[in-house]
């Protein structure tokens, strides 16, 4: 009996202020303390997700939570949900929140692991990345009461390598791009094997997922417009050449990238009904699938893959010298941070490492790159990019600072003890 498998990510990040490198050192006010000063952008992350909130992610959680009471189990979804954006919803929007929770409460979802942060840490710094999925799992059990089984790294960013960290973790399986050149001859619609480590893999079927994700509202489209019944025999058409129908896609497909004038919460909620008329099909949540189809054989990845852009690999973040330069400087500061010891300044370096950062800064022109702009808040990928430096700048500087006051304090600390312990004359 085939399945079809939903994954869904949920992410926002935590957008940036405003800041020229003629205010490095001066940035806003002056703080009361150091740990005062705030490098991210409050009233526009509140206005962004509000708004996503209203138009995608309550409308939706509310039509999966009625398919998943429906079905009676029948229908079954799974979500990546990143730690910074459970942290937006319990800062500007519990009942978004509270809605997630209902969703997962209900049986029928499954939650995978990922990076606390959204980060490219799987490719730049090994210990910061176990790191961070190890917060997010507890984030995980504590938001949700769940113990993640299987990982969805960033962007779906996937090699052999990461592979081998993520069966260190414990993950019994992992998500990653079904792209042309790793498949090869094969189908994406099988389950597959790390080739060293027992890990294994289900590979997205993109041109069924960029089917919703992209071409849905594309008039232009040949196929336009897809009905929940003619995707459904699409899907069915795979019936004796694939075992799981793997559709990956942001969550914000839904209401944001889609605009509900399109039809596609009509057609988020017929679609099951008319996947389960056929009597073979069934709904799986990613660890479901793993449990019950076997392997096919091993996938090697030898490069980094991605589900960005038409080279799905990833030079959405990494493609250019600004790029390349920002990734750079911002990882290497992650050393000196460690040792200040200073859970505020680990943070604020943590938000800066989220992807979104420096998928502003690229470069790509054509489709790629109206697919980049849409999402970036700045008027160009070289408006980004200084942005960026200026807010580094500063937060190095402000990480000396931290540094002289904390040598400053254990030399009094230091002097203090010595005093303390000198043996004083009888007078």
């Amino acid at each position: 009996m085939p399945a079809v498998c939903f994954y869904f990510q949920v992410h926002q990040p935590f957008r940036i202020q405003r800041l020229r490198f003629a205010n490095v050192g001066k940035f806003s006010t002056t703080p009361l303390r150091l740990d005062d000063r705030n490098y991210f952008d409050e009233e526009k992350n509140f206005q962004i997700f509000n708004k996503v909130a209203r138009k995608s992610y309550l409308k939706t959680n509310a039509i999966l939570l009625d398919l998943i009471r429906k079905y009676q189990g029948r229908f079954r979804i799974s979500f990546s949900i990143t730690g910074v954006v459970l942290e937006q919803m319990s800062l500007y929007a519990p009942d978004v929140l509270e809605s997630f929770q209902k969703l997962v409460a209900s049986g029928g979802v499954e939650i995978l692991g990922e990076t606390y942060y959204h980060s490219l840490a799987a490719l730049y710094d090994d210990e910061e990345f176990i790191e961070q999925v190890e917060e997010h799992r507890s984030a995980m059990f504590s938001y949700f009461q769940v113990v993640p089984e299987v990982f969805r790294n960033t962007e779906l960013i996937y090699q052999d390598q990461i592979g081998e960290l993520v069966h260190e973790l414990g993950f019994k399986g992992v998500l990653a791009e079904g792209a042309d050149d790793i498949l090869e001859w094969r189908s994406p619609n099988f389950v597959y094997q790390h080739p060293s480590v027992n890990l294994k893999i289900l590979t997205k079927n993109y041109k069924l997922s960029d089917d919703i994700a992209f071409r849905f509202s594309n008039k232009n489209w040949i196929e336009h417009p897809v009905s929940a019944e003619k995707y459904a025999n699409w899907v069915h058409a795979i019936s004796g050449a694939g075992e799981t129908v793997n559709l990956f896609m942001d969550y914000e497909t839904f209401g944001e990238h889609q605009w509900e004038d399109t039809g596609i919460f009509e057609f988020l909620r017929y679609l099951p009904g008319f996947i389960l008329k056929h009597p073979d099909w069934e709904f799986l949540t990613p660890s479901e699938v793993f449990k019950k189809f076997p392997s096919r054989g091993s996938l090697h990845y030898d490069r980094n893959v991605s589900w960005a852009d038409t080279e799905r690999d990833t030079s959405a973040w990494i493609g250019n010298e600004m790029q390349s330069t920002a990734l750079h400087r911002v990882y290497k500061m992650g050393q000196k941070i460690k040792q200040l010891n200073h859970s505020h300044f680990l943070k604020t370096w943590r938000r800066l490492l989220t992807s979104d950062h420096f998928y502003y800064m690229c470069t790509k022109f054509f489709s790629d790159g109206d697919v980049h702009a849409y999402f970036s808040p700045f008027k160009s990928p070289y408006h980004a990019f200084l942005n960026y430096l200026a807010i580094l700048e500063d937060f190095d500087l402000q990480l000396e600072k931290e540094k002289i006051i904390q040598k400053i304090q254990h030399e009094v600390v230091t002097a203090r003890g010595k005093f303390h312990g000198e043996t004083r004359p009888c007078i």
